[in-house]
C-alpha cells in the first residue's frame, strides 16, 4: 500500500472513530445501554485500528487487534495501561451486550465510559500524529 493511501485510510478510521462516538453518545441520550457499549467499543476499535496499521500491523479479528494493541502499544508502554484495561472493557462489554442472552447494561456500567472513550480517542489520535 502506497504511503498516501495509508495515510488516507488512517485518517478514515480516526474519523470512523470520531463518527462512532457520536452514535454512542445519541444511544447515551436516550439510555440505550447495549447499543451505547457497541458504539463505544467500534469508536475505540476503529482508532486503535488505525494506530495499528500506521504501525505495520494487520489482523483479521477483534480479539487478534486486541492481542496486538495490549503487545506493541500497552505492554511496552506507548499507551497507558488505564487505556489498555478501558479498551479490553469495552471489547468485554460490546461482547456480552451483543452476544450474551438476557444481558442488559445499565447507564451506571455504560455511562462513566463515554467520557473515557473519548479522551482514548484523542489520546490514540494524538499518539498517530506524532509518529
Amino acid at each position: 500500500m502506497k504511503s498516501e493511501a495509508l495515510q488516507a485510510l488512517i485518517a478514515y478510521r480516526l474519523q470512523r472513530a470520531a463518527d462512532t462516538l457520536v452514535e454512542a453518545r445519541l444511544m447515551q441520550k436516550e439510555g440505550h445501554w447495549n447499543a451505547c457499549a457497541n458504539r463505544l467499543y467500534y469508536a475505540a476499535f476503529y482508532a486503535v485500528s488505525a494506530l495499528l496499521i500506521q504501525g505495520g500491523y494487520a489482523t483479521a479479528k477483534h480479539s487478534g487487534l486486541k492481542a496486538m494493541f495490549n503487545q506493541h502499544y500497552v505492554k511496552p508502554g506507548l499507551v497507558t495501561k488505564e487505556n489498555g484495561r478501558l479498551y479490553n472493557r469495552l471489547y468485554d462489554l460490546r461482547q456480552e451486550g451483543d452476544y450474551i442472552d438476557f444481558v442488559s447494561l445499565d447507564g451506571e456500567t455504560v455511562e462513566p465510559l463515554v467520557g473515557e472513550t473519548a479522551d482514548f480517542i484523542a489520546g490514540i489520535s494524538a499518539l498517530i500524529a506524532k509518529s
